[in-house]
């Protein structure tokens, strides 16, 4: 039996001993938002060290600004490269409204739907104990067949305070720089495209937000007695904004292209046949066509590849009960941008203020909230060497090529592993989009575990003979 083969009848075998230490760690309560869990989260750091320790790994739980990390290191290899670092989190989000649970959130419980698919219903099952366990005990069992080695150096890092922004990490990764080199890192926490289909994550949209308050006059004013002639800083503003778009549906601001690559024809033409369109798009949030953004453009297009300007407030002026006819002194403003390619935030947020005074009358002010650093979006070539192995990997457990998606949205990880740790990150996950993650009824599918913890031992033999 070749090495891989018995690592993967190995899995097979040991598959309830795996999700009962699964079990174990969902019903610890390690939701790190709650300062009443903080000795909670300290107890899970200190399951997942020991459970490290006894799987031959050299393991510490080691302090932070806030919740501890777990860190670990392989004692011996098979080779002597890649060096791969992996990554997760072992806190969860809140429970609340715990009333809404069909089961204790702490008490992991198997259900099997009307699909025949069994599921296991807690907090945390998929974000991200559940995922994070694919790789352990894949690496596990990896261990367990070889004589207690990995088949490359391997470092792990599980982190507790994913769920509340990472406050802790970046002063951690500067801090242990040297204990944390790799040639790559690998992050079990994103989606497959369903049930049937894996996936891998090479796009990660960047984002940066803005606040502005619009002053115009030096007070609130009766709208019979000075409407009319006196600009109202709520018309300013919805000028404003309005003129942040085309007819075409494309953003204004001077320069906000830069840097925006068109799409590879081969995955443009990957994702038009996963038949997410805008009609289907529009359907899941109660909404017709037509569908807004940029013409010419697909839904996934749109959400994975292309740059965006949302509005996430405004307002201003009398927001209670009943009529009060005024022109408000003020008007506030929240945005934010998507960004893809290599935008740059600072670049962005300077046009956005820029088009802001060209819009205000004579007499007006913009005061702009503190500028934050904002992110620039991550990229991962789908020819690269990692990406290339573990899709080969995947396609051998699953049976079909995974897809490479794109995130609309941002994993600030993985900008801190490429701009402090210098090296990119491999997005493989196995959770599912009714997953219910940060909701109540989180669950993760017992076929996701099983699989995912196969295709992680696939992926790490493709990877020892992967030159990076």
């Amino acid at each position: 039996m070749s090495r891989l083969h018995a690592v993967l009848a190995a899995i097979d075998e040991g598959l309830n001993a795996s999700m009962e230490r699964w079990f174990e760690l969902l019903r610890m309560p390690s939701i790190s938002a709650d300062p009443a869990h903080a000795e909670d989260c300290r107890r899970t750091a200190q399951w997942l060290a020991n459970l490290l320790a006894d799987m031959g790994l050299k393991a510490s739980v080691e302090e932070t600004g806030g919740h501890p990390v777990v860190l670990a290191h392989s004692v011996d290899t098979m080779h002597a490269a890649p060096r791969v670092l992996f990554y997760g989190h072992y806190d969860v989000q809140p429970v609340e409204p715990r009333e809404a649970w069909h089961s204790d959130p702490f008490k992991p419980e198997i259900r099997t739907g009307a699909d025949g698919r069994a599921r296991v219903y807690a907090r945390g099952a998929a974000d991200d104990k559940g995922q994070l366990l694919t790789f352990l005990e894949a690496l596990r069992a990896w261990m367990q067949v070889h004589e207690g080695r990995p088949p490359f150096p391997v470092t792990i890092l599980l982190e507790g305070e994913e769920e509340i922004g990472s406050p802790s990490l970046d002063a951690f990764l500067k801090a242990r720089k040297a204990d944390l080199q790799a040639d790559i890192a690998l992050v079990c926490d994103t989606n497959q495209w369903d049930a049937e289909t894996p996936a891998i994550t090479t796009r990660l949209r960047g984002i940066v937000h803005d606040e502005v308050v619009i002053k115009g006059p030096n007070a609130d004013l009766h709208s019979g007695l000075y409407g009319g002639p006196v600009p109202n800083p709520l018309h300013v503003l919805a000028r404003l904004v309005s003129a942040l778009w085309d007819e075409e549906g494309r953003v204004t601001l001077k320069g906000f292209y830069e840097g925006v690559s068109d799409l590879p024809a081969t995955l443009r033409r990957q994702w038009a046949k996963l038949g997410m369109d805008d009609a289907r798009l529009l359907a899941e949030v109660g909404l017709k066509p037509p569908a807004a953004g940029e013409k010419g453009y697909t839904a996934l297009e749109k959400i994975w590849a292309r740059p965006t300007a949302e509005v996430n407030g405004m307002g201003g002026g009398h927001m209670g009960p009943g009529a009060k006819t005024v022109i408000p002194a003020e008007a506030f403003l929240k945005i934010s941008f998507r960004l893809v390619g290599r935008q740059d935030p600072q670049a962005v947020r300077e046009a956005f203020r820029e088009h802001v005074r060209q819009h205000l009358p004579a007499g007006f002010t913009a005061r702009f909230a503190e500028a934050e650093a904002g992110a620039p979006a991550i990229e991962i070539p789908e020819d690269s060497p990692p990406v290339k192995a573990a899709a080969a990997a995947l396609e051998e457990e699953w049976g079909r090529a995974p897809v490479f998606m794109g995130c609309g949205g941002s994993i600030p990880v993985v900008g801190s592993f490429r701009h402090i740790l210098g090296m990119d990150t491999l997005l493989v996950g196995f959770g599912l989009p009714d997953d219910a993650i940060h909701a109540p009824n989180e669950k993760y599918d017992l076929t996701s575990f099983h699989k995912g913890m196969r295709s992680w031992a696939r992926i790490m033999a493709r990877l020892a003979e992967t030159t990076m």
